[in-house]
């Protein structure tokens, strides 16, 4: 029997087609991972009222989508609680009746040949008649934003006038985005609780006359005190005249199931600070916790984190409260952030 044998030259090619395999394989795992990934959300232009028309961009995508699909939403009065809109799937949609005072939302997906990954746009303003009442001058909120006090908003001007107005009162982040509903408030009066504070109020005021209804956003409230009194006293260990520290929120994110917070805080003392963390969701118990910090500066940044109770990593707004309290218990004001989980 002949032995073959395979001389270096014969080597060669099979070599070739082994490291071309390699190479077709690591081009096919690296197309595999290049789905479009949305880099910048959808917007949302044109005016929110009955027979308008709103256009939808696509965003701002990664890995060069081929093409885009679109799927309207219909949405609370704050954008909560969005449904599709069956025969809403092309990237501009007018306006029903049928969404004359709810809120609208679109999905964008990008596809190209690796796969696709959608994304929402922010909701719109609310949906207003096509012969509503227009307005001139915003409703204002007036009153003591804390605990225990009321709060009342104006009507604003509008033309013509209106036979009748509707209210509902929204609490939102302490910088006045985020609003959300708040469920029964729906007068012109507000009785401020203890679940506003750290946050600013705004109510959504609606004119109404024969020939149709539009409704416009209050300007913000000032962030929410709570009622307690704090006094100082002076002692062998407590400095006269002892102020507050003071907190700034500055990001909220979350990792998986853990949430991160960073944070400035800034005293007239060096030393222990203590920063009460509280977990808020509606129709949830809330949570606390408490971070401990030793400040060698004045003023210093700090992040913390952390892994909520399962009931705040459901569906829907989390927000996060932050106060600062020092060694003397003097407290600043409480500040917040949110997020969304869809």
């Amino acid at each position: 029997m002949r032995k073959h044998r395979i001389g270096l030259h014969g080597l060669a090619p099979i070599a070739a087609m082994i490291v071309a395999c390699g190479v077709a394989g690591t081009v096919a795992f690296a197309r595999s991972a290049a789905a479009p990934q949305n880099t910048a959300v959808p917007q949302i232009s044109g005016t929110a009222k009955e027979g308008s028309t709103l256009t939808a961009s696509n965003g701002t995508w990664s890995n060069t989508p081929t093409s885009f699909g679109y799927q309207w939403r219909r949405c609370a009065s704050d954008g909560t609680a969005c449904g599709d809109i069956t025969t809403a799937t092309k990237q501009t949609y007018d306006p029903a009746t049928a969404d004359i005072g709810r809120t609208l939302r679109v999905v964008v997906t990008a596809s190209n040949a690796d796969g696709k990954a959608s994304a929402t746009s922010d909701a719109t303003d609310v949906v207003d008649s096509k012969s509503g009442p227009a307005n001139s001058v915003k409703p204002a909120v007036s009153g003591t934003a804390t605990v225990g006090q009321e709060l009342r908003v104006s009507q604003g001007t509008w033309s013509p006038k209106p036979t009748s107005f509707g209210y509902q009162w929204q609490r939102c982040s302490s910088t006045g985005t985020d609003c959300i509903n708040v469920g029964g408030a729906t007068s012109s009066t507000y009785g401020v609780r203890s679940a506003d504070v750290g946050h600013r109020m705004r109510a959504l005021v609606t004119a109404r006359t024969s020939a149709g209804r539009s409704t416009v956003a209050s300007t913000p409230s000032s962030v929410v005190l709570d009622n307690t009194v704090t006094t100082t006293t002076t002692s062998t260990t407590t400095v006269q005249g002892n102020k507050a520290p003071t907190i700034t929120f500055i990001s909220l994110r979350r990792v998986g199931a853990r949430v991160f917070a960073r944070f400035r805080v800034c005293d007239d003392g060096l030393g222990r600070i203590t920063v009460i963390e509280r977990d808020n969701k509606s129709r949830a118990l809330a949570s606390e916790r408490r971070f401990r910090i030793t400040r060698t500066a004045s003023c210093a940044t700090y992040s913390r984190s952390w892994i909520p109770a399962p009931r705040f990593r459901t569906k829907g707004r989390y927000v996060v409260t932050l106060r600062a309290v020092d060694t003397s218990n003097a407290l600043s004001r409480i500040v917040s952030r949110s997020l969304v989980r869809r």
